[in-house]
């Protein structure tokens, strides 16, 4: 046995630098995400976006201690399978998750003796018993009327070779990995045992005898670093980076200047990753906590009716005085309370009050349904009927809306005070308690309830009176003592409309009597996992939490990030709001490591660490500092520790957000700290989500001026389609590898760049292609897609620019640092995008030439590259978007059928319009542009020689270019979804061919 010497690795090649298989992580990645409330840690709150996901985070924290070898293949079999990618790891996730079924299997793999796997039932009669036993699979047992299912007494190791057998039929790691459990979600010994003795006699030249990937972790940092390895995020957010390091067995340092996000990592270290021991002490506590406050509300009465029914929750909507009529008027998008029971809200005038009484109606027709539907505010006016005329009134004019001397927009509504939690009888909106959700006095122990809504009784009323005296009585003292918020709103993007809309100025505002008086109990006991609780269940239940009338229950606040101020909004009482406080504990202890938790900006940085890997917020589609104070108002005061030691501010002044002079100058000192603060062999991480190359150009200076040299990248599609990834947000990340610059002067001039950008990208791309060819040849599918090798064309310009210390003279930190003038196109700028040419430039779609590849221009390259990528099945907006900029596309929207996030799709050939195709349009101008509106004319049944005779009018140079418009259609013969479209290439390609003369 070799023995393990500390750093034997110190200078090694990281394996992430050469290697990393980008799309199965980015699939596990989505699959995660795709997981909603399943995942690890949105248990503490799903209200903090933007968390990287832990697979994402594990692949990168193995990638950058495992070691380059010689054998990258086989470097690749092993980092996949310390992954869970591996075949016999999917069939053991497939095992967990069981959702294959007999019949599946039955129809797709051969089994000589199926019975000793399965039984089965019989239905056919005139299939015998004996043809019955002597079936080999693969067969269609339902229609030989089998009925198949597992035999009891099957054993696991036999159960488990039938689905790697299963699992090898199918083609594709997405669609094998679609029927197995994460990685995660399994037993982490049994999912792993098979892979220590391969992964040990791979690397046993360097002493390593590993039997978990805590071993492995200590044992490849004390070969790197001489000690277990230190990662760091100085940017910690939701605290993912950590924890996952943490998990994997490094030491952890986790810095944000946000207490939010802050609280969050610790409770990802502290609570998700506790001891089962430790959990259970926090279960007992929050339940004693629960306990309490659900006596003191029993005790209060003012959640128990008559007849000793429990609300589970109150709804309220708006009402206002209509201008015209006088009369009070309920103000609501929809009446419709709930749709899984039919049950409305139903406007009855009261001619004595000049007000509207409002019945519940349980099992409402289906006309009525529709009826309620409509509601009182649409298309931005209150409309209701009276004695059988429609009223409308513009939402602006009830508001009072007005410009002021300075051409501002403002209101007459009144801005609330300190003090106010409630309108007062002379303000415009005032509120009004509609309907009760109730659970029934015999189902109120009971796991399954049964519950019904009602309208409000005079009793109902009292008891909302009672809890209003509740508030005003203690609101003060409550306010003092950091029980409810005392905090005043700072006007910011999403802020500013509550004031605009409502008239709200402090964050208490944004909670009802009935809210501040159950948060005035639970803010009581103040344990470090009861803010954190707390925190969470602030974002499930206030003035801005809609009720959503399929789930009859009301959404989250944050659901997307807009603060959206609601006509009728739902509240959770006690037994829904405690259900919400549920962390759902996973399987996920925290190994013993040392992890350092701290409350300051990246730059203050002041501990060494090996490895960082941070997820920096440039522009970023998240106002955090907007999030955070919607919380900081109701744990500023009293944080128990370590939250103590914490500045409990937003500190929009020190954040690092936007773009710009002052973002590049915080990045830069953020990433100066981390790289003084690294050994010389250590490694950095850097995530963006990049939309153009001027994020690119931003990046290369604050590396340079960082002492960064950038060493690999890889592109993961790591979102969804969610509220938060709507608009123009692409779906993917970037990850880029960094090392120390290394010492000394490096000066370089364009002209002498641009060449070696050229080679680099030429080797790295064709290094990775080698790669790709290796494996499909075995595997069936490539390591890298398109987005990968693109990708590789900026890591590698990034990779030469930033070896240099002066470009054209100037100092690159100066050159870094210095303002920018909009629209300036530096040197850097350029370099990138030709690097980003030179990549495109070498991936040519399989039945094109490199040299027609090279004449034409960039949406025709855009849209032949796309329709290429189509036949794979790839139709995620992001990659649309990427190759649009890579190819400079003036406008892809033009050529685009669908811009859906997951369904997007090029036009169809028959789809484009005239006007699509003159030649003031990007693609009209183009050869490609001519063979659309010819392919156009011959499914319009339009004599091909007249076609043929058109294209040659329209294109003066048609003989010299002819050979490149065969092949062009002969590559949307191949390539092209519908048959007509390729028969109509086919036609005209054939009669290009056969000219013999010009002008036949």
């Amino acid at each position: 046995m070799v023995a393990l010497t500390p750093f034997a690795l110190k200078d090694a090649p990281a394996l992430i630098e050469a290697v990393y298989p980008a799309q199965k992580i980015s699939f596990e990645a989505q699959k995660e995400r795709k997981a909603n409330l399943g995942q690890t840690l949105t248990g503490l709150g799903s209200y903090w976006k933007g968390r990287k996901p832990l697979i994402l985070v594990r692949s990168i924290v193995l990638g950058t201690l495992l070691p380059q070898t010689e054998d990258t293949e086989r470097d690749l079999e092993i980092f996949e399978m310390l992954m869970g990618f591996d075949i016999e790891s999917l069939a053991k996730r497939a095992f967990i998750k069981n959702t294959i079924k007999p019949a599946e299997i039955a129809a797709r793999i051969y089994l000589h003796n199926p019975w000793d796997y399965f039984t089965h039932n019989v239905k056919i009669t005139e299939l015998k018993f004996k043809e019955i036993d002597d079936l080999e699979f693969p067969v269609n047992s339902d229609a030989l009327g089998l009925k198949l299912r597992w035999r009891r007494d099957i054993e696991e190791r036999e159960k488990l070779e039938i689905y790697r057998q299963y699992l090898n039929s199918i083609d594709g790691y997405e669609e094998k990995a679609s029927l197995c459990k994460r990685p995660e979600e399994v037993d982490q010994e049994w999912l792993y045992a098979h892979i220590w003795p391969v992964v040990n006699q791979y690397y046993q030249i360097y002493g390593i005898n590993a039997q978990s990937h805590q071993e492995l972790t200590e044992q490849l940092g004390q070969l790197r670093y001489g000690h277990r390895p230190k990662v760091a995020d100085t940017f910690s957010g939701g605290g993912s980076i950590p924890f996952e390091a943490a998990r994997l067995g490094c030491d952890v340092y986790a810095s944000d200047l946000n207490p939010i996000a802050l609280m969050l990592t610790w409770g990802a270290m502290n609570v998700i990753g506790a001891s089962p021991e430790r959990k259970q002490e926090i279960e007992a506590a929050q339940k004693k906590v629960a306990d309490i406050v659900d006596q003191e509300i029993t005790a209060l009465g003012i959640e128990h009716d008559q007849h000793g029914n429990r609300a589970k929750s109150y709804l309220y909507c708006l009402e206002t005085k209509c201008p015209e009529t006088g009369w009070m008027v309920p103000m609501s998008p929809s009446w419709v309370i709930s749709k899984l029971k039919n049950v409305i809200a139903k406007l009855v005038p009261n001619h004595t009050l000049k007000r509207f009484d409002i019945e519940v109606i349980s099992n409402a027709s289906t006309a009525d349904m529709k009826e309620a539907d409509k509601g009182t505010i649409r298309d931005g006016a209150l409309i209701y009927e009276l004695d059988g005329k429609v009223y409308r009134t513009p939402i602006k004019t009830l508001r009072g809306d007005y410009k002021d001397t300075d051409g501002n927009t403002k209101n007459r509504l009144r801005l609330w005070g300190k003090e106010d939690f409630a309108p007062r009888p002379d303000d415009i909106f005032q509120e009004r308690l509609y309907a009760i959700h109730w659970i029934t006095k015999e189902t109120l122990n009971l796991s399954r309830q049964e519950t019904f809504f009602s309208g409000v009784s005079e009793e109902d009323l009292k008891r909302e009176s009672q809890v209003s005296d509740i508030v005003c009585q203690n609101i003060t003292t409550w306010q003092e003592s950091g029980k409810i918020p005392d905090m005043f709103i700072d006007d910011g993007k999403e802020t500013a409309r509550l004031k605009r809309e409502r008239g709200w100025s402090y964050w208490h505002h944004l909670f009802n009597a009935r809210q501040l008086l159950m948060y005035a109990l639970y803010f009581k006991h103040s344990t470090p996992e009861d803010y954190i609780f707390n925190a969470k269940t602030l974002d499930w239940n206030a003035r801005i939490a809609n009720w959503m009338i399929h789930w009859e229950k009301t959404n989250n606040v944050f659901y997307n990030q807009a603060m959206n101020t609601f006509y009728n909004y739902g509240i959770r009482c006690f037994t829904s709001h405690e259900a919400g406080r549920s962390f759902g504990f996973s399987n996920s202890k925290i190994p013993d490591v040392t992890v350092k938790i701290k409350n300051h900006e990246a730059s203050a940085l002041a501990e060494q660490n090996d490895i960082y890997i941070t997820d920096p917020p440039y522009a970023d589609a998240v106002h955090y500092h907007e999030i955070t104070e919607y919380f900081i108002a109701w744990l500023r005061k009293n944080p128990p520790k370590p939250f103590d030691e914490w500045t409990w501010d937003s500190r929009r002044a020190l954040a690092i957000k936007g773009s710009g002079d002052d973002f590049r100058k915080g990045m830069v000192d953020a990433y100066k700290a981390m790289a003084d603060h690294m050994p010389d062999n250590g490694m950095q991480c850097v995530m963006f989500t990049h939309q153009d190359t001027g994020v690119w150009s931003d990046m290369i200076g604050i590396f340079w001026a960082s002492g960064l040299q950038v060493v690999g990248a890889w592109y993961i599609a790591t979102e969804t389609s969610t509220e938060l990834k709507k608009g123009g947000y692409v779906q993917g990340t970037v990850i880029l590898m960094l090392r120390k610059r290394p010492a000394g002067e490096n000066a370089g001039f364009k002209q002498r760049l641009l060449p070696a950008v050229r080679a680099e990208v030429k080797r790295q791309i064709e290094t990775m292609m080698h790669l790709n060819d290796e494996v499909k040849d075995k595997l069936s599918e490539p390591v890298f897609n398109d987005s990968d090798l693109q990708m590789a064309g900026y890591a590698a310009a990034l990779k030469v620019l930033t070896s240099y210390t002066h470009i054209g003279g100037e100092d690159v930190t100066s050159f870094a640092l210095r303002p920018r003038t909009k629209g300036e196109v530096t040197v850097v700028d350029e370099i990138v995008q030709q690097a980003a040419e030179a990549a495109n430039s070498l991936l040519v779609p399989e039945g094109l030439s490199a040299d027609t590849w090279q004449k034409i221009n960039g949406i025709q390259r855009f849209y032949l590259r796309m329709m290429d990528i189509e036949t794979t099945g790839a139709s995620k907006l992001d990659n649309y978007q990427n190759f649009a900029k890579a190819f400079r596309v003036e406008d892809y929207a033009r050529v685009m059928g669908n811009m859906a996030a997951n369904k997007a799709q090029l036009k169809r050939i028959p789809e484009f319009a005239s006007r699509d195709l003159t030649d003031s349009t990007e693609i009209g101008a183009t050869w490609l542009g001519h063979l659309i509106i010819g392919m156009q004319q011959i499914l319009d049944e339009k004599e091909p020689q007249s076609v043929i005779s058109q294209l040659q009018a329209d294109l003066p140079d048609f003989m010299e270019v002819r050979p490149m418009l065969i092949e062009i259609l002969a590559f949307i013969e191949h390539k092209a979804p519908e048959k007509t479209t390729r028969d109509a290439a086919e036609v005209l390609g054939a009669r290009l061919k056969n000219m013999r003369a010009l002008g036949q």
